[in-house]
């Protein structure tokens, strides 16, 4: 255990910037797959395989959900657990999190083949794109558990305070994935299939890294066969905690195919491939705040759960002014020089010159996202569920999906790019309203927590 005490001893900002600076390696690893199989799909495959790829996204991002929902969800309760210096309970947590991402993995592998092509038209997919959608997807679904576990696995590792492995594991996928576009794409012609096949490949070697790990012996947590058996009430409290990401993942699912449907009513497959292209840039601009919430997310689980709430308070203010820096130094790049970006992915003059009029619109707020992405965060390593639900669900479901579905009928295809920064305008207002009275909670605690000898701050 007492290589764990770090949590409550080391100086919290460079405990912080240990745990984040491995976990933007693995995120933008994470990010990586996708990207890298948009970039050479639009190279060498051309428009409509970036828009089937756009129009696949939604379904692929269930899979992260449930990964998501099991992993932060077991995570968070992991940390908590550690942090009381119970180990057998955070083994139990760790063991019913991998089952349900067992069964839930099937079910979405089952559902997507058992009628791919009516799933795609289903989410917006038109003539001349279902050809390459469908080639893509049903290989995607076959490695299904890969991707799930490759994502449950970073969250329930990193818990237990070892950010170096789940690192490795996504460093390793990442660099096969591009090995494998390449040889697949370009040499052997395969298409969107071989960047498909690529992915799976990558993710399932990742996951065997992190299945080696816990059974080398190597791992403070161990996997046994009995905690694999649900207790349903540890199974609740992870759904508890992992249920708002798993249901923002599955909103954000779904705006994605309303997205794509309302585009391409508007602005046909080339505003499809347009929007795929500044999805893909928003996911590396948005990591600095989504990877500084993970490494915050340990840290203030650990503490709140020793009841060491100074060093709580002291790792949320410099999680919320990193993650707010870093994503204005984001926003100015991405604003000034969009085309530069945009064309890293395809050279069609028509296609960069409506993604650098849409990105401008989109990422307008970009500025208040980090905040609100580490505000989620703390919700969920604090064990607050309801707050964590809104924080998260707000953006997509309370304002998102109204603004993409009202907006067009009065701006047509603007009223698709101005939605976002409307949103995540009205979203911050509401976030605020969460944060500032669970800070004030904090404090309160803080001011009745009795002296604890002397700590590195």
């Amino acid at each position: 255990m007492s290589k764990h005490t770090v949590f409550d001893t080391d100086n919290i900002g460079k405990l912080l910037l240990k745990l984040t600076v491995p976990a933007f390696i693995g995120m933008a690893v994470i990010s990586l797959y996708n990207v890298v199989d948009t970039i050479f799909v639009g190279q060498y495959v051309g428009k409509l395989g970036i828009a089937a790829l756009s129009i696949v996204f939604p379904i692929q991002m269930l899979s992260m959900g449930v990964g998501h929902l099991t992993g932060m969800g077991g995570a968070s309760l992991i940390s908590m657990s550690i942090g009381k210096g119970d180990k057998t309970r955070a083994e139990k947590i760790l063991g019913n999190a991998i089952t349900p991402t067992i069964v839930f993995s099937a079910v979405l592998m089952i559902f997507g083949l058992s009628n791919t092509d009516f799933w795609l038209r289903l989410i917006g997919a038109s003539d001349s794109v279902l050809p390459y959608a469908s080639d893509y997807l049903r290989i995607i679904l076959i490695g299904m558990f890969f991707q799930t576990f490759a994502m449950s696995f970073n969250f329930l590792i990193r818990a237990e305070g070892n950010v170096r492995v789940p690192m490795i594991s996504m460093i390793i996928g990442a660099v096969l994935n591009i090995v494998l576009d390449a040889i697949f794409i370009i040499p052997l012609g395969l298409g969107v299939a071989g960047a498909a096949w690529a992915t799976i490949i990558a993710q399932l070697v990742s996951v065997i890294y992190c299945v080696y790990y816990y059974l080398s012996g190597r791992s403070f947590l161990k996997i046994y066969f009995k905690n694999l058996l649900i207790d349903w009430k540890i199974l609740g409290s992870i759904f508890a905690i992992g249920i708002s990401s798993f249901v923002m993942m599955m909103a954000t699912s779904i705006c994605a195919i309303i997205i794509n449907r309302v585009l391409n009513q508007y602005g046909g497959d080339l505003a499809v491939s347009a929007y795929g292209i500044i999805n893909r840039i928003m996911m590396f601009a948005l990591m600095p705040g989504m990877v500084i919430g993970q490494g915050l997310q340990p840290i203030l689980g650990f503490n709140y759960g020793a009841k060491r709430y100074d060093r709580g308070l002291k790792v949320i203010k410099i999680a919320v002014t990193a993650a707010t820096v870093l994503c204005i130094a984001a926003f100015t790049v991405l604003y000034s020089f969009p085309e530069l970006f945009v064309r890293i992915f395809n050279s069609d003059p028509e296609l960069i010159a409506l993604t650098v009029y849409g990105a401008r619109r989109i990422f307008i707020a970009m500025p208040i996202i980090g905040f609100m992405m580490v505000s989620s965060t703390m919700f969920q390593a604090l064990g607050k569920p309801v707050q964590a639900f809104l924080s998260s669900v707000s953006r997509t479901v309370l304002f998102l999906l109204p603004a993409v579905l009202i907006l067009p009928h009065y701006w047509q295809l603007d009223g698709v790019w101005l939605a976002f920064p409307i949103t995540d305008g009205l979203t911050f207002i509401l976030v605020l309203s969460l944060f500032i009275p669970q800070i004030r909670q904090l404090i309160k605690l803080r001011e009745k927590q009795p002296p604890i000898g002397q700590y590195a701050d």
